[in-house]
This record gives structure tokens, C-alpha cells and sequence, in this order.
């Protein structure tokens, strides 16, 4: 089984086509209609989906980490810093766990990039 994404509504559009085009089952937040929604709000909408978030808001972290320290599950979160890893960066990383890592490696997990 391979890991699919739920990209929050800050990642860049070239990250998320890029991982399409290497075939990786992407689902952004707006297509789920889910913008604007709150970071707690998302984070439960990517368990009930399945899928683990990937974001580049360095909120999301803090609340996986507050989420762990309470024993609130979650899909699992991978954080980049939008200045810390290049576009190309992050799509060969999130490929990479994509298509090698199993769900349960993620949940109730935090993975920073770059690897």
C-alpha cells in the first residue's frame, strides 16, 4: 500500500502537480472544499480520509506535536519550511515516501523535510 497526501491550501501548486505527474494520489484542500478551514479541523479531516497532510505552515507541526502530547490521533503530518527546501526537494521526498512508506509509519507521526 502506498501513502496518500492531503496538501494543505499553502503548498505550492508546482509541488502538488509535480507529484501528480509522478504518480502519487494527491488530494489538496480546496478540492476537498475545505479552505480556510482550521488547522485541527483539516488534521481530522485528513484521518477520516486516510491521508496524511503535508504542509508548509509551521502551525501544523505545533499542533501534531499538541495532538501527541494529549494522545489525539492523526494521520500524520509532514512539515516543510517554505525557505528551508526547494520545490524539488519536496517532490522527490514526498515521492519517495509516497510510494515506499506504509500508513501506519505516519500516524500520530511528524516527518520534517528535507530527509
Amino acid at each position: 500500500m502506498t501513502i496518500a497526501l492531503y496538501m494543505d491550501e499553502h503548498v505550492p501548486l508546482a509541488i502538488t502537480e509535480g507529484l501528480r505527474r509522478r504518480g502519487v494520489d494527491i488530494l489538496t484542500v480546496q478540492e476537498d472544499d475545505r479552505r480556510g478551514y482550521p488547522d485541527p479541523a483539516l488534521l481530522d479531516r485528513a484521518l477520516e480520509l486516510g491521508r496524511v497532510l503535508f504542509s508548509q505552515d509551521e502551525d501544523f507541526p505545533i499542533e501534531a506535536s499538541r495532538r501527541q502530547a494529549e494522545g489525539i490521533d492523526f494521520a500524520g503530518v509532514i512539515y516543510a519550511r517554505q525557505t528551508a527546501v526547494s520545490v524539488g526537494d519536496c517532490v522527490r521526498d514526498l515521492d519517495l515516501i509516497a510510494k515506499v512508506a506504509e500508513p501506519e509509519d505516519y500516524f500520530n507521526q511528524i516527518q520534517y523535510l528535507p530527509l
